[in-house]
Parts: structure tokens; C-alpha cells; sequence
């Protein structure tokens, strides 16, 4: 169960809103969208600069990452004529490429470089950004440390595009505590995180942050506040004519641990045709797909 903000400018003399312009389950058409703008950007190389990043972010994200180490080195050649700003983008860029390439200690670097740049140039929300990377890159726990960092500046910081992270970083912060079976730290951080999706999110982050309060109820040994949240989760789903088989699932757990496994059995079932078409799922997680057909099919099968 991430990837926001007022719409693209375009004129002369002010840099388009990249964020804007992201689509991060599509990286193909958003890379065509940055690349539509270079043509103009050619006599602005600060604006060619950091638009040819994006770009090569896409590019990774597309996993081309020869093509993407091709085009930051473009967006190198213009650097000096660039400020800031799209050095800080140039660093952050070139570190996530050798990140999702598969080479997270080489791209701490570039993630360093990236935040120290930000921080002397109060681009808060690039510092956030840069911190949160080393958060992912480092083991812990330097990497704990630096997402911590990551959210008290997101916190303190007075710019909106900073404050913005404060959601997405106590969601990843919870799930690192939680699976380091931190289970109190993880429910303060979670709640948190519902507090601040209550105040900004959508109505599926708002969902996701009750669904995660919940899930680690079940983990502090509160199963029957956590199957009450559920229930709840899922009776608001049913009325708008929606399904989630991350709740069925966590509702047939509860009901497994409480030892209702022939109730338990219907959920389980729902949630395995709901997670079963899910890609990534079947990619990372074939065990827990199995484990679901396997529960929606007999009872007596151990709670996890």
C-alpha cells in the first residue's frame, strides 16, 4: 500500500513544476512529458538541466539505466550554468539511478553530497528528499537515523513541498519499526501518520493509515481492536462498492487468531482472488499468496 502539486508552469522565465508532471506508475509517459518541454527549455540551461534529470529518473525507473547515466551526464555538461537547485536534482538523481540499479552503498555519495547542498541552500524539501534516500541506501541504523532526519525537517520545515512528506515518512518509518518487532514505536508512528492523512491525505491514504493502526494492533497481541478496525475499514469499502484484499486478509488473520477459522475461511478466499492478480505480490511474496489459497481452503492452519 505513494507516488503531488498546482499545475505545470511553462513560460520563459520559471522552471516547470516537476512534480506536477509525475506520474510514477507511468514513467514511460512521464518521461514523454519532460521531454516535450526540452525543446524549449534549450536556451535556459538551468530549466534543460534539471528537466534532463527527470528524465533520466524516468529512464531508471523504466530500468534503461545506461540510457539514464547518458543523460545526467548531459544535465552535468550544463551544471555550470545551473543553480542550486538542479544541482541538488543532478545528485539526487544520479544517486537513485545507481540505487535502483541495484548498488544502494554506491549511491550514498551522491545522497550525501545531495543533502549537504540542500541544507546550505535551505531547499528543505530536497534535504527531505536526500535524507529520505539515505534512509533507504544505509543499513541501520545510520539508515533509522537518517529517516528520522528526513521527517524532523519535514516537520519543522516552513515549506509546503517538505511538509508534504510528512505522510509517506512516518508510513515507511512504522514499517521499519514494525519489522525490527517494535510494535509500540511503530503504533505511535502509525497513529501519527492517521493523524496527518485525517488532516491532508486522500481517502485511500486515510484508509491506509487506519489499516496499518489496525494491522499493528494485531501485532501488539490487541486482536480484537484490530478486527473491530477492520470490520470497520471493510463495511466502508462495502458501502462505496469497493474491495480490499489487504483487509480481507488482515480480517481473516484476526479471525484465525481468535480461532474462528471457518469464518475466517470466506475472507481468506476474498482476499486471495483480490491479491493473487497483484504483480508485485506474485513477484516478492509467492509464499503469502500460497498461504492464502492454501487458508481459504481448510482450517487448522497457524496464524502468522
Amino acid at each position: 500500500m505513494s507516488a503531488h502539486d498546482d499545475g505545470s508552469r511553462a513560460d520563459a522565465g520559471t522552471p516547470p513544476d516537476l512534480d506536477a508532471l509525475w506520474d510514477f506508475t507511468d514513467p514511460a509517459a512521464s518521461e514523454a512529458r519532460f521531454r516535450a518541454l526540452l525543446p524549449s527549455a534549450r536556451s535556459h540551461p538551468d530549466r534543460h538541466a534539471e528537466l534532463l534529470t527527470q528524465v533520466a529518473r524516468a529512464q531508471g525507473l523504466q530500468r534503461a539505466y545506461s540510457a539514464a547515466h547518458a543523460t545526467l551526464d548531459q544535465a552535468e555538461n550544463l551544471l555550470h550554468s545551473a543553480g542550486p537547485r538542479t544541482r541538488v536534482q543532478y545528485l539526487l538523481e544520479r544517486g537513485r539511478v545507481v540505487n535502483t540499479a541495484g548498488e544502494p552503498e554506491q549511491a550514498a555519495p551522491s545522497f550525501t553530497a545531495a543533502w549537504e547542498l540542500a541544507r546550505a541552500e535551505d531547499e528543505d524539501a530536497l534535504g527531505v528528499d536526500a535524507a529520505h534516500m539515505l534512509g533507504i541506501v544505509l543499513p541501520p541504523p545510520d539508515g533509522l537515523e537518517w529517516s528520522h532526519r528526513a521527517l524532523a525537517l519535514a516537520t519543522s520545515s516552513t515549506d509546503p513541498r517538505a511538509q508534504r512528506w510528512q505522510g509517506s515518512l512516518l508510513n515507511n518509518l512504522g514499517w521499519t519499526h514494525h519489522d525490527m518487532s517494535d510494535f509500540e514505536a511503530t503504533l505511535d508512528l502509525f497513529m501519527r501518520a492517521a493523524s496527518w492523512q485525517d488532516a491532508h491525505g486522500t481517502a485511500e491514504s486515510r484508509r491506509i493509515a487506519r489499516w496499518s493502526v489496525a494491522r499493528t494492533l494485531r501485532s501488539l497481541g490487541r486482536v480484537s481492536e484490530a478486527l473491530e478496525q477492520q470490520r470497520a475499514l471493510h463495511a466502508e469499502l462495502t458501502s462505496a462498492r469497493q474491495e480490499d484484499g489487504f483487509v480481507d486478509e488482515e480480517i481473516g488473520e484476526c479471525l484465525l487468531d481468535l480461532g474462528h477459522a471457518a469464518e475466517a475461511r470466506t475472507y481468506f478466499a476474498a482476499a486471495y482472488a483480490a491479491l493473487s492478480q497483484d504483480a508485485t505480490l506474485a513477484r516478492y511474496e509467492p509464499d503469502r499468496l500460497r498461504r492464502l489459497h492454501d487458508l481459504s481452503r481448510e482450517s487448522g492452519v497457524q496464524s502468522k
